[in-house]
């Protein structure tokens, strides 16, 4: 079971996030590598919040690589090399979590693995039989 929580001693989650999961019971766990915002054909669009779209759906493909989603999402990191605009990160990250709120954490770098890539995200999922 995964019971999802914000203390009331604790402020409220800044973005569409929660502050911890507790996963219990008998889980499937999936430990993503940083996904870049790099396309398949290995071009990388020179737009952050472009690279922040292909990096989410990354991650969302490694899921369902896994027989997982988005809802088995309990842990998110993203690195940005520069801000992404808030309004754009927002509908971004918004489209691709569709309301699930997993535990989440942004931290502006000075440089990723190569000069083009200014986003990375990386994830853990914990899938539940639904028996």
């Amino acid at each position: 079971m995964k019971t999802f929580r914000d203390p009331d001693t604790v402020h409220a989650p800044v973005a569409g996030c929660t502050h911890q999961i507790e996963v219990s019971g008998s889980p499937r766990w999936l430990v993503l590598s940083g996904q870049l915002g790099q396309a398949r054909d290995g071009s990388v669009p020179e737009d952050p919040g472009d690279q922040l779209a292909l990096a989410v759906e990354n991650v969302r493909h490694n899921l369902a690589a896994a027989g997982m989603t988005v809802d088995d999402l309990v842990k998110v990191t993203i690195y940005l090399t520069e801000q992404v605009d808030p309004a754009r990160r927002r509908e971004v990250l918004g489209e691709w979590l569709g309301g699930h709120k997993p535990c989440m954490t942004l931290v502006v770098v000075v440089a990723l693995a190569a000069p083009q890539y200014k986003v990375e995200v990386d994830a853990c999922a914990c899938h539940l039989p639904t028996n």
